[in-house]
C-alpha cells in the first residue's frame, strides 16, 4: 500500500468537496466587505506610518500578534474512523503517511507567520529604539514554530490526557518566553536563552509515555479540522453535513435557564445553550480578550478605535454563523415551533450578543472619555451601528430564505 498516495487522494477528495462553494464565496457580500476592510486597513496603516504617534508599545504589539502565530500548530491527516481497522496493520509505516502532513502544516503556517511579521515590520523599525534584523527575527520565529509543531505532535501521542494538557501549557509558555526574550533582551543573550530553553523543552517531551500511533485522537483532531473548514464556508452558503463540536463548559451551564418556558422562547433557549457549548463561543471569547488588550494598549490614539471596530466586525461574522446552527436538526421538524420564531430568535440573540461585545470591548476607551469625549462617543456609535447593520443584513437573508422556501 502506497501511504503517501492514499493521503494525497484523501486531500484531493476533501479539497474537491470545497470547490463547488468557491463561487458563492466570490459572489458573497461578506467577501466584498473583507476586500473593503483590507483596502481601508492598507490606507489607514500607510497613514499611520507617515505620522506615528509617540509611545506606541511596539514590542508588546509584536509579542501579542507573533506568539499565537508562532506557537499555534495543527495538522491535516485526513484519517477516518475505519482506519483504526484497515490501516492498523500499517502502523509501523505510518510515518510515511504523516510526514507530508507535518511538512505542509508547517509550510503554510510559516508563510502566515512571515506575512504577519512583514506587515508589522515597517512600524517596528520606525518605533523601536534598537530593532532586530528582519532575517534573524524570522529565523527565530521559524525555530519557535518548528519546535511548537514537534511539541504538538508529541502531546497528541501521550498516554495521559492530563499530561498532554500540561505540556500544552508548557508549549505556550516556552514559545512566549522565547519570543519575549528575542524582543526585549540583547541578541546574544536572547539566543543563548532560546537554545537552552529549546533543549530543556525537547528533553521534557521525551519523558511521558506515548502511543506509537494515537489513532483515536488523530481522527478526532481531523474531524474537528474538517468541521472548522465547513463552518467557515457556512458564513457564505448552506453547507450540508456540518457538525457542531460540543464543549462541557460547566461555568456557563445556567446561562439561558432563566428564559420563560414557552413556545416562543424555545428556540432561543436551545440557541443559548448551543452557543455556550459550541465552537463559536470560544472563537468570539478569544477575539474579545485580544481586542480588549489591544484597545487598552492603544486607548489614547485613533489606532485603538480602529482596532475596536475591526475586531467587532470579525466577531460579528463569527456570530452570524449561528444562523446555520441546527439548520438540519431533526427535532426542530418534530417540535411545533411557532412559524418564524427560529429566524427571529436567532437575529435577536446575535444582535444582543453583538451589542454586549461592543460595550465590553470598548470599556478601555472610557478611560479617555474625559480627554477625548467626541472620539470615544464616535467610536461607540460606529460599534453599535456595525451591530445594527449586521442585524439588518441577517434579517434580509432570513427573509430571502423564507421566500425561497415558498
Amino acid at each position: 500500500m502506497d501511504l503517501k498516495e492514499l493521503r494525497r487522494q484523501r486531500r484531493s477528495r476533501f479539497t474537491g468537496s470545497l470547490v463547488p462553494y468557491m463561487g458563492y464565496i466570490i459572489q458573497s457580500g461578506v467577501a466584498m466587505v473583507f476586500l473593503l476592510v483590507l483596502i481601508i486597513f492598507s490606507a489607514w496603516y500607510t497613514a499611520l506610518l507617515r505620522d506615528i504617534p509617540t509611545g506606541i508599545p511596539i514590542r508588546w504589539i509584536m509579542f501579542v500578534l507573533l506568539v499565537p502565530a508562532a506557537v499555534h500548530s495543527s495538522f491535516r491527516t485526513y484519517l477516518q474512523t475505519p482506519d483504526t481497522i484497515f490501516l492498523l496493520p500499517q502502523g509501523h509505516r505510518m510515518r510515511e503517511y504523516f510526514a507530508p502532513s507535518w511538512v505542509s502544516g508547517n509550510v503554510w503556517k510559516i508563510l502566515r507567520l512571515a506575512f504577519i511579521l512583514i506587515t508589522l515590520w515597517p512600524l517596528y523599525i520606525r518605533t523601536d529604539e534598537s530593532p532586530r534584523g528582519l532575517l534573524a527575527t524570522l529565523l527565530v520565529l521559524i525555530l519557535v514554530k518548528l519546535l511548537s509543531s514537534y511539541g504538538l505532535w508529541r502531546e497528541t501521542a501521550m498516554l495521559s490526557r492530563p499530561a498532554a494538557a500540561g505540556y500544552n501549557l508548557l508549549r505556550w509558555a516556552a514559545g512566549g518566553l522565547m519570543v519575549g526574550a528575542w524582543l526585549w533582551q540583547p541578541s546574544m543573550r536572547a539566543l543563548i536563552f532560546i537554545l537552552i530553553l529549546a533543549a530543556a523543552y525537547v528533553a521534557a517531551l521525551a519523558v511521558p509515555g506515548r502511543h506509537a500511533v494515537p489513532w483515536e485522537r488523530l481522527i478526532t483532531m481531523e474531524k474537528n479540522q474538517g468541521t472548522r473548514a465547513l463552518m467557515v464556508l457556512g458564513w457564505f452558503v448552506d453547507v450540508p453535513g456540518r457538525e457542531q463540536r460540543v464543549y462541557a463548559r460547566r461555568y456557563l451551564s445556567r446561562w439561558g435557564s432563566g428564559l420563560s418556558w414557552q413556545r416562543d422562547s424555545a428556540y432561543r433557549f436551545l440557541l443559548t445553550k448551543s452557543f455556550a457549548r459550541g465552537d463559536v463561543f470560544g472563537i468570539v471569547l478569544r477575539m474579545a480578550v485580544l481586542d480588549l488588550f489591544l484597545v487598552w494598549m492603544m486607548k489614547d490614539s485613533y489606532l485603538g478605535s480602529g482596532i475596536y471596530v475591526f475586531f467587532l466586525f470579525l466577531m460579528g461574522i463569527q456570530l452570524t454563523a449561528l444562523r446555520k446552527l441546527h439548520s438540519e436538526s431533526f427535532w426542530l421538524t418534530v417540535y411545533p415551533l411557532p412559524e418564524g420564531s427560529k429566524g427571529k430568535g436567532t437575529i435577536q440573540f446575535v444582535f444582543r450578543a453583538h451589542l454586549v461585545l461592543a460595550l465590553l470591548t470598548g470599556l478601555p476607551l472610557l478611560l479617555q472619555a474625559g480627554q477625548r469625549p467626541l472620539e470615544v462617543l464616535s467610536t461607540f456609535a460606529c460599534g453599535f451601528l456595525l451591530a445594527y447593520l449586521f442585524k439588518v443584513s441577517s434579517a434580509r437573508k432570513e427573509a430571502r430564505a423564507d421566500e425561497d422556501d415558498l
